[in-house]
């Protein structure tokens, strides 16, 4: 069997915050209702509880993220994912449900730095201030021109996923929104002030 090829080729940029693509993973979309009949059977075979809306659960090597009211998206190690395509096809036969293996399909991203907040805010209408996005929150909106995926797994780490297509312009406009001298210091500046108020408290 030949190598699996990462997308952007382990590509890395380091400005005011440190942007890596991240190597093959997989992922695996489940469309369904998220009623207790579904969440129990899905816990069972995933052996992961089920987020909350706009949120995720990690255990190890796996986690499962919120998309949208009726999506999740299963993430786990790239080679293990037949096996698990089959455990869910086994355990959903006869439910509606839509099982999908979406490995292939996106480019993802680790952006960390003191800085990320800012960076975000450039390329992204969503809201990345502290009181609105905190970490474990799951967002989708977009990344200049292309849709993307942000979950922020602590205050200075995020994940980014976009369709692998566009994994290169993505890439590109993170970096450029990284460069040096162009820092805005906005949730920075907010981050310093709070820290400031609360040593005097």
């Amino acid at each position: 069997m030949s190598d699996v090829m990462a997308p952007m080729g382990g590509a890395r940029s380091e400005g005011l915050i440190s942007i890596e693509a991240l190597p093959p993973q997989g992922q695996i979309s489940l469309r369904c209702e998220v009623s207790d009949d579904y969440r129990a059977k899905l816990g069972e075979v995933l052996g992961l509880g089920l987020p909350e809306p706009l949120s995720a659960v990690e255990e190890g090597d796996r986690a499962l993220l919120w998309m949208a009211p009726d999506e999740l998206l299963l993430l786990l190690p790239y080679d293990a994912v037949p096996e698990m395509l089959t455990r869910l096809h086994t355990t959903f036969e006869g439910w509606f449900i839509a099982i999908t293996d979406v490995s292939d399909a996106r480019a993802q991203f680790r952006l960390s730095g003191p800085h990320l907040r800012d960076v975000l805010s450039k390329v992204t209408p969503a809201d990345m201030s502290p009181d609105a996005f905190t970490p474990g929150m799951v967002r989708r909106s977009r990344l200049a021109q292309v849709a993307a995926g942000y979950w922020l797994r602590s205050d200075g780490e995020a994940q980014v996923f976009v369709f692998r297509s566009v994994g290169d312009y993505a890439f590109r406009v993170l970096s450029l929104a990284a460069e040096p001298g162009g820092e805005v210091q906005h949730h920075t500046r907010e981050a310093i002030s709070e820290q400031d108020t609360s040593s005097h408290v």
